[in-house]
């Protein structure tokens, strides 16, 4: 990447919807914009629906999804699968009340295209309250903050998922046999400590991110997509085998570690950051809300399958990636190579977003000459950030449901609904829909304040960490 393209004052634009001075949208506060009021640039070169709806897939299934079955043993196996559907259809809900704000914005001032933070902006400066106008440029700050701790929250957790499972395969490799009976026992071959194993793979994905190229990420991106999807594969037919009695299962665990299903769950439907971005590239933008449901729905199939599948099998034993459960034999091993390898490149895609908001303006502030090398510096030294915050907290489960309630929440629940007050609160707003806007901005507060105190209490907690931490040693 050019320093040129470092420099674009419009480097933080991911997310766009474009519109024509013509028309209106006569969907209004009852739903999407009407499509046609809308223009894109390059439209002949747009996404078809089947590339939107696979690129919306991608967006929502990663490491999240591995760490369900564990989330719904804190959940419960009644509890869990209900709050996942709950939180789906949420979630959704305020995917698009995200696409109808920026729609309505783009039409109110002729706007080409407006990201999430540039819709919060807009949002702030139509509210009645003078002082909320004065300081809506931080509704782009704050959002392009949370944006950044979710993505790099996303990078530490690749992290400890690569050490995991790099560690388990390594220690059972004198052992592995092609024998995948459950009930055989293999001997784990003491090795290092997982902290080791991510100071290991810094160097790696130092040099991967150093590739700054969309297209050629484009491409890791596609091995990575079908490497995880032949692992889940794998995984699904192996979990639906042998399936225990779940009568010993609780139908709602202690509302003690309800908190910890929360962010999981909400870390694993933090995909609003994709939204905007796919609905302003489609060739035609009216079939994005019907992509939207249909894909989402899809994904939230996917998430309870697995998630319930996954503790029904493994029960109490289940780990915080389901991929630490499989046997340890050279297919399963095989399937923890292979989802490893899609997480290790799926790592430069996620962390191109924050490199790109973060580089920028410190690259603007030097010499020409020195702005190759200052990019470089500053990729490593953000790299290194994630390296060591997964050193800090080695915890996979942990992890993701800090990540999950520190910032996927405000993302993806708290922002949106309180976006949607403000954005018609002048024009006239029902107070259902305000109550409704409320309720949920509070559910998503309620879930970063405890989720957050008790991820950090159930981290500082010695004996949890050591039995949550102890690897399978009987598969």
């Amino acid at each position: 990447m050019s320093t040129r393209r470092l420099r674009s004052e419009d480097y933080n634009d991911y997310s766009s919807t474009d519109v024509t001075p013509e028309g209106s949208p006569p969907g209004g506060m009852n739903g999407f914009a009407h499509p046609e009021s809308y223009q894109r640039f390059g439209e002949a070169n747009g996404t078809t629906w089947y590339q939107t709806l696979i690129h919306l897939l991608k967006g929502n299934i990663g490491t999240g999804l591995l760490g369900l079955p564990l989330a719904v043993k804190n959940a419960g196996i009644l509890l869990g699968p209900v709050s996942l559907l709950v939180m789906g259809v949420v979630a959704v809900h305020c995917m698009g009340i995200l696409v109808k704000c920026a729609h309505h914005f783009c039409y109110r001032f002729q706007k080409q295209f407006l990201d999430y933070g540039g819709a919060v902006v807009y949002g702030l400066e139509s509210t009645p309250s003078a002082w909320l106008r004065t300081h809506a440029i931080w509704g782009r700050r704050v959002v392009g903050l949370f944006l950044i701790v979710t993505q790099l929250g996303f990078c530490c957790v690749y992290f400890v998922f690569l050490a995991d499972n790099l560690k388990q395969v390594i220690s059972a490799a004198n052992g592995t046999t092609n024998d995948c009976s459950p009930n055989r026992t293999v001997v784990m071959t003491p090795t290092m400590d997982s902290r080791l194993y991510m100071l290991s793979i810094l160097p790696f994905v130092v040099l991967l991110t150093f590739i700054q190229n969309l297209k050629v990420l484009s491409i890791f991106s596609m091995l990575a997509n079908v490497a995880m999807l032949v692992s889940l594969v794998v995984i699904y037919q192996y979990i639906v085998r042998d399936i225990p009695d779940p009568s010993d299962l609780p139908l709602a665990a202690a509302w003690k570690t309800y908190p910890l299903f929360f962010g999981t769950a909400i870390f694993a439907f933090e995909g609003i950051g994709v939204v905007l971005p796919l609905e302003n590239k489609m060739k035609n933008p009216r079939q994005f809300p019907v992509i939207l449901y249909v894909g989402m729905t899809i994904v939230t199939i996917l998430y309870i399958s697995l998630s319930v599948l996954g503790y029904l099998r493994f029960g109490a034993d289940i780990q915080a990636s389901i991929t630490l459960n499989l046997p340890n034999c050279w297919l399963y091993q095989a399937v923890k190579l292979l989802f490893s390898f899609g997480i290790f490149f799926t790592y430069a895609v996620q962390f191109y977003v924050p490199a790109e908001i973060i580089i920028p303006p410190l690259i603007a502030r030097v010499s020409e000459r020195w702005g190759w090398l200052v990019n470089l510096l500053l990729r490593v030294v953000l790299v290194s950030v994630t390296c060591v915050l997964a050193i800090l907290i080695p915890r996979l489960d942990i992890v993701i449901s800090l990540v999950g309630s520190v910032s996927s929440s405000a993302l993806a629940l708290i922002f949106p609904p309180l976006l949607e007050i403000a954005t018609y609160y002048t024009e006239g707003i029902h107070p259902i829909v305000v109550a409704k806007d409320i309720a949920i901005s509070l559910f998503g507060f309620v879930g970063f304040v405890v989720g957050t105190y008790e991820a950090l209490v159930e981290l500082i907690a010695p004996a949890a960490a050591v039995v949550n931490s102890t690897s399978v040693m009987v598969q």
